[in-house]
């Protein structure tokens, strides 16, 4: 009971002294100039005290139910002054009442009330009382610590609730049809869009975004583009699309198009189209061709190809095989990526090592001379090689009967045929030259459902070398992929952290336990995506699966939906029609993003994380900013003094 006279006391000196501060500056005030100056301050001032009458009321019944409940307490203890040594183990022992309050309060009231005096101001701003704000308001664990860049828990709880690109600026509608993949420029100062409409276009990321250029694929004979992808130094763009043909048809190109005159410099075929392709170094680039040896049976052939093949002479190599890769069980090589070494030990964010309940992810080392398996069961061994072969000699000569399916056998005899054509890999010290190729393959079913991961080195990140034909020799070997990542589902999409470090990857689980007895028809998928992470330096899984977006596809209608990873945040569509954002170190989800149909990719600029684009199905872009960003490029500009007027219009 004697707490409360406190508090009114705290609440009446404060009002006095605001009320005793207006007058002084009404005084002081010097004239229209002066007066209209203050006139904002004014109004935000009575703004204020009606807020703060409610939220007088308010904490006065907070402190009435405070006082209730610590009522049958005869003895009075004084306890520290609100505010006075915030954080100390002394306040952290008994708090006061004020604090008490305090901690009642949402983080909009805290701010509010902090206003009112100084006792409420210096207890507004104790980061004890921010620590309990964070996790009461975010829901995240309490044993997850704070960022590692945070300096305080007011500014981490700042960060994630005013400067996540969440507030839609502007609606690009120039796309007529469904628009399919973004990408930014690394300066930042340009990006491009595919689209279902059969176009490339090229857009200015000014503070209001304008097209630069439009490119048709039509004449080309393409059905659409679904890809772009800039050189490290922005003055080329990789643009991929899919050829007109029946609908079964697998076939695609990528173009090669110069920002500075926008021609289009060269043309490569690409098989199958959603190999995408992708840049290994600022005028070579990654395509795909896929070659049938049996029914469910093929191997698929990436190739380094040079940007200017146009412009070179016909003695010099404009092409040159990277790795050749055999495919079991209809399964083919999609969605290629390259990963840069260089910076896996300077990380812009180290995430932890996942949970210990965390179910485990197949990940297998392919190049130490056998499966050194990181995490869960190891896969079946197959069948020797001489026992199949008497197998096979058996079922030619009449005299035995095969258990398997005519698919299984065909399976089992390539296994026997690449046992002694398979070229081991690689094996350097380690180089932070060398590059990862990353792509979506499977060894099941079609469906992909693991990722390979294959090391380039230095000296593989040229087309120097014989001229093309001369080196068919080393045709008849396969090359071994390095890693495989086996995630259990279908695979959607797959984003890499701005430090290549962190491999994020959008998967649609299959169920538990399940087992593909047929290639050609694979088990259901999740309607819940989940977001993984993959640590590409341990080659371990890492944090929790993201989990809030969805798709209702089934598989073999299933198509990619592209993510993008910034230093703090990671982002992706989804087929609820909305685009989401999560937080890279708490792993919650920050923002959903709306559309009227599909999003089918996100994009961060490169050098503003506070600004996000999302590509939709319903043939609109939309450019999304934070709070603080909006509230930047909305505040009024000051106007020059009358002399600066005066001087100015002079030198006119």
């Amino acid at each position: 009971m004697a707490a409360a006279p406190a508090g009114r006391q705290g609440r009446c000196s404060g009002r006095a002294r605001a009320r005793a501060g207006a007058q002084k500056s009404t005084a002081q005030a010097g004239g229209p100039e002066a007066q209209a100056q203050r006139q904002p301050t004014r109004a935000a001032g009575r703004l204020a005290f009606r807020g703060y009458r409610c939220l007088g009321a308010r904490v006065v019944g907070l402190a009435g139910s405070i006082i209730e409940t610590r009522r049958p307490e005869r003895k009075r203890v004084r306890g520290p002054r609100p505010g006075r040594g915030a954080g100390s183990a002394a306040g952290r022992r008994r708090p006061c009442l004020v604090y008490q309050i305090f901690l009642s309060l949402g983080p909009a009231d805290v701010l509010a009330a902090g206003l009112v005096c100084r006792q409420w101001q210096a207890v507004s701003r104790d980061e004890f009382l921010w620590r309990e704000q964070f996790y009461r308001y975010y829901q995240v664990a309490r044993d997850v610590p704070r960022h590692p860049a945070a300096t305080s828990w007011y500014e981490e709880f700042r960060r994630l609730y005013d400067m996540v690109p969440c507030v839609e600026v502007q609606t690009l509608r120039e796309h007529t049809d469904q628009v399919l993949h973004l990408s930014f420029s690394h300066s930042g100062y340009q990006f491009a869009s595919c689209s279902k409409d059969c176009t490339v276009k090229i857009w200015n990321n000014d503070l209001t975004i304008s097209l630069v250029h439009s490119a048709d694929m039509r004449p080309y004979n393409w059905s659409y583009t679904q890809f772009s992808q800039f050189n490290r130094d922005d003055s080329l763009l990789l643009a991929s699309g899919v050829f007109l043909g029946p609908h079964n048809s697998s076939s695609g190109e990528i173009a090669v198009i110069s920002l500075d005159t926008f021609a289009l410099l060269s043309r490569v075929r690409n098989k199958p189209y959603d190999v995408f392709g992708c840049w290994l170094t600022e005028t070579s680039l990654i395509s795909g061709n896929l070659h049938r040896i049996g029914d469910i049976t093929s191997c698929s052939v990436l190739w380094l190809n040079n940007a200017f093949q146009d412009v070179e002479s016909e003695n010099v190599n404009v092409v040159k095989r990277l790795f050749k890769i055999q495919n079991l069980n209809a399964s083919t090589i999609r969605t290629v990526m390259v990963a840069d070494c260089s910076r896996f030990d300077s990380p812009d964010l180290l995430l932890d090592a996942g949970a210990p309940g965390m179910p485990p992810r197949r990940v297998f080392d392919l190049g130490s001379g056998g499966e050194d398996e990181v995490a869960g069961p190891a896969p079946a061994p197959v069948r020797g090689k001489e026992g199949l072969r008497r197998l096979l000699d058996g079922l030619l000569d009449g005299r035995a009967q095969s258990q398997l399916s005519e698919r299984a056998l065909e399976t089992k005899v390539a296994e026997l045929l690449a046992q002694g054509r398979t070229k081991p890999p690689e094996r350097s010290t380690a180089d932070a030259r060398s590059k990862l190729l990353i792509f979506t393959t499977g060894c099941l079913t079609y469906s992909p459902h693991q990722i390979g991961i294959k090391q380039i080195l230095p000296h593989q990140m040229t087309t120097a070398g014989p001229v093309l034909g001369e080196g068919r020799g080393s045709d008849a070997f396969f090359d071994a992929l390095d890693h495989v990542i086996d995630v259990h589902g279908h695979i959607i999409g797959m984003g890499l952290s701005p430090d290549n470090r962190y491999l994020y990857v959008n998967s649609r689980a299959w169920p538990s336990g399940s087992v593909v007895a047929d290639p050609m028809q694979p088990p259901p998928i999740a309607e819940e995506i989940d977001l993984l992470v993959f640590d590409l330096k341990t080659m371990q899984e890492v944090k929790r699966a993201l989990r809030a977006h969805r798709a209702y596809t089934p598989n073999d209608e299933c198509f990619f939906i592209f993510l993008d990873v910034s230093r703090d945040f990671v982002a992706s569509g989804a087929e609820d029609r909305h685009g989401y954002i999560w937080d890279r170190h708490y792993n919650i989800c920050l923002a959903k993003l709306q559309h009227q149909d599909v999003v089918n990719s996100v994009v961060f600029s490169p050098q503003e994380q506070e600004l996000l684009l999302t590509a939709s199905d319903d043939a609109t872009i939309k450019a999304w900013r934070s709070p603080r960003t909006v509230r930047v490029h909305q505040a009024p500009r000051p106007r020059p003094s009358p002399f600066f007027s005066w001087f100015a219009s002079q030198r006119r």
